[in-house]
């Protein structure tokens, strides 16, 4: 079982940056970051391997968001910058124990509780 803790959610203007942080209680082969807007499914945003062998985007946030991670502190970090209102959306964490399919939600094994991300026009 891994658990996982998201925080830095929050409520912010168009143009702004939030950085969200999701903290493992262990290391799996990959990890990743969805979001599900109110009325919409869960899509996929980001996610990266901890081996550091790849980082992976949705064409919607790739150049304005950046997945990064610390291997010893078992987190991942989703750094979120020129943020638009269509970002607005719960970020939740998940943790995928093969990574064969990462930007695929149901290849996920484990997601944490999800944090708010507003973001005003």
């Amino acid at each position: 079982q891994v658990q996982l803790v998201e925080s830095g959610g929050g409520l912010v203007q168009a143009g702004g940056s939030l950085r969200l942080s999701c903290a493992a209680s262990a290391s799996v082969v990959a990890m990743g970051w969805f979001r599900q807007a109110p009325g919409k499914g869960r899509e996929f945003v980001a996610a990266i391997t901890w081996s550091g062998s790849g980082t992976y985007y949705s064409d919607s946030v790739k150049g304005r968001f950046t997945i990064s991670r610390d291997n010893v502190k078992n987190v991942v970090y989703l750094q979120m910058n020129s943020l638009k209102p269509e970002d607005t959306a719960v970020y939740y964490c998940g943790a995928d124990r093969l990574g064969l399919r990462v930007g695929v939600r149901s290849e996920y094994d484990y997601w944490g509780q999800g944090t708010q991300v507003t973001v005003s026009s």
